[in-house]
C-alpha cells in the first residue's frame, strides 16, 4: 500500500475546474463525476499539479490562507478516496475502473431544444404560470377533486386511464428537461426512480454542472414549464367547452388533477424536487438536504446522531437553517396532499373494488376487481424495486 507523507509528490487525474458562486466545481473528466471544493483546495490542487511536495504546499497555503485549517495529508487522503490521484511519488495508484455512463438523446438537435427554451419562450412560460394561478384563484371550481380520478364505473378503466394519463404527462415533463439539456448541447438519459410513495421517471442532469449557475435554473425548471403549458390547455378546455362530452371533460379533469398535484409537489423540497435544486443553485450552497436533515435531527432528542456530521462551509449555517423551515413546510404539504387526495382516492377505490371479490368468478365485476388490484400490486412492486435500488446504491 502506498503511503502519503509530507515529502510526497502527487499526480492528479485529468480534471476540469470551474468557478461557481461560492466555491469551485471540479469535474473528474474520466468518470464524469463532480465535486464542490473551496478556494484553498483548488490552490492546493494547482500546486500539486506543479509538482511541489505536500509539505511545501502546506506551508504556502498556511501563509496565504491564515484563517483556514490546512492539512495536506488529510486532503490528499480525501483526494485518494475520491479517486482523483493518478500517481504517488511516481507510482501508479490502483483504483476501480470508472467509466463515464453512456448518456443518450444526442440525436436531438440543440436547435430543437433552443426552440423550446429561449428568452421569448421563457417569458411565455412565466405568463402562462401566472394565468393558471389567477384562474385557480378566481374560479375555485377548476381546482381538482379526488373524484376526478374516477372517470368510469369500471375500475380497470379508471386505473388504465390514470396510469396512461400520468405516464404520458410525466414523459412530457421529463422531455422538458431533456430538451432543455439539448438546448445547451448536453447529453442525458431517462431512468426510473421514486419520490416517497410515487414511482417517477427521472432525467439524468449531472452534466448541468458544466454550465454557469444562471443557466442551470432553466434546466431545473424545464419540466415545470411544460407542466404549465399542459395545465393551461386543460383549464382553458374546461372553460371553453363546458358542454362537451362526458368522457372528454372527465379526461381533461384527470389531466388537471395530475398536473396540479405534480406542480404542488414541487414545493415538497425534502424530496429533492426540481424546486429544491433551484434553491440550491440560487443560494450557491449545495448538500442543503443532508445538512438540513442533520439540523432537524439535532433538534429532536431521539433522532440525534453523534457520528454523523455533514460538511458545512462558512456562512452556510443560516441558509441551512432557512432551508430547514422549507423542509418542514414541504413535509406538511405532503401530509395535506395525502389527506386531501391520495387517501380518499385509495379508500374510494378499495370501497368499490373489494366487495366485488365475493361476486361469482364468472361475473364481470369480479374480474374487474381482480385486474384493478393486480395493477395496484404492479405499482407497489415498481415502488419497492426503486427503494431497493436506492438502498443498494447508498450502501455500495
Amino acid at each position: 500500500m502506498l503511503n502519503i507523507t509530507l515529502q510526497s509528490r502527487l499526480s492528479i487525474t485529468p480534471i476540469d475546474i470551474r468557478r461557481d458562486k461560492k466555491h469551485y466545481i471540479v469535474e473528474d473528466i474520466t468518470s464524469g463525476e463532480f465535486f464542490e471544493m473551496p478556494e484553498v483546495c483548488i490552490e492546493a490542487i494547482k500546486l500539486i499539479e506543479e509538482g511541489e511536495k505536500l509539505g511545501e504546499i502546506e506551508e504556502t497555503l498556511k501563509l496565504n490562507f491564515p484563517d483556514e485549517e490546512v492539512d495536506l495529508l488529510d486532503f490528499s487522503q480525501q483526494l485518494l478516496e475520491l479517486e482523483l490521484i493518478e500517481e504517488i511519488d511516481g507510482v501508479k495508484v490502483k483504483k476501480m475502473v470508472k467509466e463515464k455512463e453512456n448518456l443518450g438523446f444526442q440525436w436531438i438537435s440543440s436547435k430543437i431544444g433552443k426552440f423550446f427554451f429561449n428568452k421569448i419562450s421563457l417569458l411565455i412560460y412565466v405568463s402562462l404560470f401566472l394565468v393558471n394561478l389567477i384562474l385557480l384563484i378566481t374560479k375555485p371550481s377548476l381546482i381538482p377533486s379526488y373524484e376526478d380520478v374516477f372517470i368510469s364505473d369500471v375500475m380497470v378503466i379508471n386505473m388504465i386511464a390514470y396510469l396512461g394519463v400520468t405516464f404520458s404527462l410525466v414523459l412530457v415533463h421529463e422531455f422538458g428537461h431533456i430538451l432543455a439539456m439539448r438546448a445547451y448541447d448536453l447529453p442525458t438519459k431517462l431512468g426510473i426512480g421514486h419520490r416517497l410513495l410515487l414511482v417517477v421517471l427521472e432525467t439524468d442532469m449531472a452534466s448541468v454542472w458544466r454550465l454557469p449557475g444562471k443557466d442551470r435554473n432553466v434546466l431545473y425548471l424545464a419540466g415545470l414549464c411544460f407542466d404549465t403549458v399542459i395545465l393551461f390547455a386543460a383549464l382553458m378546455s374546461k372553460l371553453i367547452f363546458p358542454n362537451a362530452s362526458g368522457i372528454f371533460l372527465s379526461l381533461i379533469s384527470l389531466v388537471v388533477y395530475d398536473v396540479f398535484i405534480r406542480v404542488i409537489y414541487q414545493c415538497c423540497v425534502y424530496m429533492k424536487t426540481d424546486l429544491y435544486y433551484v434553491i440550491e443553485n440560487v443560494t450557491g450552497y449545495y448538500n442543503l438536504m443532508e445538512n438540513a436533515k442533520q439540523k432537524i435531527r439535532n433538534r429532536i432528542p431521539f433522532l440525534k446522531s453523534a457520528s454523523h456530521k455533514d460538511e458545512v462551509f462558512v456562512g452556510e449555517k443560516y441558509v441551512v437553517y432557512g432551508y430547514s423551515i422549507f423542509y418542514v413546510l414541504g413535509v406538511s404539504i405532503t401530509l395535506l396532499l395525502i389527506s386531501i387526495y391520495y387517501i380518499p382516492v385509495l379508500l374510494y377505490a378499495l370501497e368499490l373494488a373489494l366487495p366485488n371479490l365475493i361476486e361469482p368468478a364468472t361475473s364481470f365485476v369480479f374480474w374487474d376487481a381482480v385486474l384493478f388490484l393486480s395493477q395496484f400490486l404492479v405499482i407497489c412492486i415498481l415502488l419497492l424495486n426503486s427503494w431497493r435500488k436506492k438502498y443498494l446504491k447508498n450502501n455500495m
